[in-house]
């Protein structure tokens, strides 16, 4: 699992997507799902630990990792035609979700759309409606950095020419220092102006202040199916955080129905470089916690 070698792939839509997997095929299936600019490679050191009580896959999404690149906008509905055509074309017909970034929109937008699908929840640093620019990531100075991704003409030239996403975001978005053969996996996808537009496209997408309008509205839709939703949920928070404070995941969780909150410490945005050992662990616990409550229902 820890070395990068060449993914299986399957044939989706009108291209293909690249999966790791782990554990046996016998059991419930935990499906990993990542965010902006990764690849299913940040859930390596998490996986092995899940596997026990899992069969675990971890798409890359479209567009990243060793997936193809249609010729697509790589809005975050194209995300989730894609994935929806991954899951049925995989077989799969319910999952836990273990997900961080924008894989938590498109975990949250799939248990909107099927809620009989989804077996559990563990989520991190998630995205979600934000109401302004001041409730959005509390840095300053990256606050800045968003503003310019999402300024015509500015976000192209950071983005698609210097591959700001990859070389300036996800280094800052962590405490573990990257080693050289980490950083030559996360930007293998991304060796031209062209094949960034997936992680330029993202940070357009983050519904902040109503726009984009349909996205917000997307999200806010989600999250009210979250809000009211009973299967069972594990949020794992740090300290700052990024898009989610410590003080906010707190709240967040008292008020979802069957939520447990795991305070990781010290951390940033891509808390599976941090925090392996203890999100694995966790996410262990809670998938057999979760499928033994489901037995005693069952019986």
């Amino acid at each position: 699992m820890n070395k990068d070698i060449s993914l299986p792939k399957l044939a989706v839509l009108d291209s293909e997507m690249a999966y790791r997997e782990a554990g046996s095929s016998e059991a419930p299936v935990a499906l990993f799902l990542h965010g902006n600019p990764t690849s299913s490679f940040i859930w390596r050191n998490i996986m092995p630990l899940v596997a026990p009580v899992a069969y675990c896959i971890a798409p890359d999404l479209i567009g990243f990792g060793q997936s193809g690149k249609p010729d697509i906008a790589y809005r975050i509905e194209d995300h989730a035609r894609y994935l929806d055509a991954f899951i049925a074309k995989a077989g799969i017909s319910s999952a836990y979700f273990v997900v961080q970034d924008w894989g938590t929109a498109l975990a949250f937008l799939l248990a909107e759309r099927r809620p009989d699908f989804v077996r559990g929840l563990a989520f991190m640093e998630f995205i979600r409606p934000i109401p302004s620019w001041e409730e959005f990531v509390r840095d300053s100075q990256a606050r800045e950095i968003f503003r310019k991704f999402r300024t015509p003409g500015e976000g192209e030239k950071l983005i698609l020419e210097g591959n700001a996403f990859v070389e300036r975001v996800l280094p800052m978005g962590m405490r573990h220092k990257l080693t050289d053969e980490e950083m030559a996996i996360y930007r293998a996808p991304f060796p031209t102006p062209q094949s960034r537009r997936p992680t330029w496209r993202f940070p357009n997408e983050i519904p902040i202040a109503g726009e984009p309008a349909d996205v917000y509205a997307m999200m806010e839709r989600a999250h009210a199916a979250l809000a009211v939703s009973t299967y069972p949920k594990l949020l794992f928070s740090a300290d700052p955080g990024a898009l989610v404070s410590p003080a906010f995941a707190e709240e967040f969780a008292r008020k979802l129905n069957d939520c447990r909150l795991v305070k990781l410490g010290d951390g940033i945005h891509f808390l599976q470089e941090d925090h392996a050992e203890t999100i694995g662990r966790s996410v262990a616990a809670f998938v057999a916690e979760a499928e033994g409550r489901r037995g005693r229902n069952a019986a």
